[in-house]
């Protein structure tokens, strides 16, 4: 018998949370007149001092309360201003130089749509931790202005009687700060930095590159142990561009800085990529649904290169007639590779499954749930889309499954399992 434990906490979408984003103006000097850009500094530049002073503050009486360190914020809009313009800043005073960076800033509002599809893996940092309980941090999709979607990450501890806290939002969201301007970001791999003072529940990672443009969707976090024992952090993940798709890898050692590098290969065209936590018969693995309906298993001898795969698993049970695809990635037992899935059945209703594949031989299946062990009922099948349930990654403490996940493509809801009872039902 199953014995599933869910968490009375849910998370939800939050439209007072906001972050300072650069502004960018699109048109551009046609050669013969000045750039919209130009006009509009020139137009701060040639403020009086009073006036200049008068504006900023009411910029700042607006803003200053609401965002983490505004005035900087302002200078280095600025400073990135005035190297597109090649202006000569020597002569402009600190106030110009803030109110200019207003103008080419706004307000955004990442989690105001959606929070939702959440992944868990182990935290950085177990100091302090008493028996029992586990530092964690989540990774989760949060969807604002434009459906573009980030990620948002947050911190918290689980405990081996089925208890969660969460560490508390900071007042202020910080983005991450890359080098260069966002228009002119390349297209290959970049490096994201957390601000210095900045907590991690407090830090969104938002798309760069042009192929993110439209959203980073649905990572899916795994604490990784390399051959020589290094550990890393890698996060499989959808770069949208609003017509395309492409995986890519987020890696960090210290949730300081982040590399977001495109895979390259047939399978990373595909969504939905779950890799393993450790290499397997001296290759990196992946689980994947390279044809939108099956799943697959996928060998590599580098982390960013994918081709095709074997066929693993298929549609088998009416809850998953449409489709499967894996739930996160694989969890290491010592019976075998848990592997959560997901099913999509009639009117599109989603739920969460589960596989174990063997320890040495991943394309083997030992066994399979015959029905969901969560699916979308009662209040959860209301919300942005409705009757889905989803997750991009469960982590195992102790003798049970931590299980995050997304309800109606809306708010994060939260389960425990006990390992042995969902071996039980396979």
């Amino acid at each position: 018998m199953l014995n599933l434990v869910t968490h009375p906490l849910r998370l939800h979408a939050d439209p007072s949370r906001v972050v300072v984003r650069p502004f960018h103006i699109a048109w551009q000097s046609n050669g013969t007149t000045p750039s919209r850009t130009e006009r509009m500094v020139n137009a701060v530049l040639a403020m009086s001092p009073e006036e200049t002073r008068h504006q900023l503050e009411v910029v700042l009486k607006d803003f200053e309360a609401r965002h983490w360190q505004t005035r900087r914020v302002f200078m280095t809009r600025y400073d990135e201003i005035e190297a597109q313009l090649g202006l000569d800043g020597s002569q402009i005073g600190d106030e110009k130089r803030q109110l200019i960076g207003a103008y080419f800033c706004h307000e955004y509002s990442y989690a105001a749509a959606a929070l939702m599809n959440p992944s868990a893996v182990p935290h950085f940092d177990q100091t302090g931790m008493q028996p029992g309980s586990l530092r964690i941090l989540m990774s989760m999709r949060a969807v604002g202005e434009g459906h573009i979607s980030s990620v948002a990450f947050r911190e918290g501890i689980i405990t081996d009687q089925n208890e969660m806290r969460l560490a508390p939002e900071p007042p202020f969201a910080t983005a991450t700060d890359a080098i260069g301007d966002e228009e002119t970001a390349p297209s290959g791999a970049v490096t994201v930095y957390r601000h210095r003072d900045s907590t991690l529940s407090g830090t969104v990672i938002f798309p760069i590159t042009q192929a993110q443009s439209k959203g980073l969707e649905d990572m899916r976090l795994v604490h990784f142990t390399h051959d020589d024992g290094q550990q890393e952090w890698l996060g499989t993940y959808t770069a949208y561009n609003g017509s395309q798709i492409q995986s890519e890898l987020l890696r960090t050692r210290d949730f300081r800085a982040f590399d977001l590098v495109p895979m390259t290969g047939s399978a990373a065209r595909n969504k939905g990529m779950g890799l393993f936590p450790r290499k397997v018969n001296g290759k990196y693995m992946m689980i994947g649904r390279q044809d939108g309906e099956n799943l697959f298993l996928i060998e590599s001898d580098t982390l960013t290169h994918w081709d095709e795969g074997q066929l693993l698993l298929t549609p088998e049970y009416p809850w998953e007639l449409v489709q499967i695809g894996n739930c996160g990635p694989p969890i290491e037992l010592d019976e075998g590779w848990l592997v959560l899935t997901h099913g999509v059945g009639a009117m599109r209703k989603y739920a969460i499954g589960a596989v174990l594949l063997d320890k040495h031989d991943p394309s083997k299946v030992i066994g399979r749930t015959r029905e969901p062990i969560l699916a979308a009922a009662n209040e959860d099948r209301e919300g942005y889309v409705p009757n889905v349930v989803y997750s991009c990654g469960a982590l195992r403490h102790g003798d049970k499954l931590f299980i995050p996940y997304g309800v109606a493509d809306s708010s994060v809801a939260f389960a425990f399992v006990e390992i042995q009872s969902l071996l039980s039902v396979m």
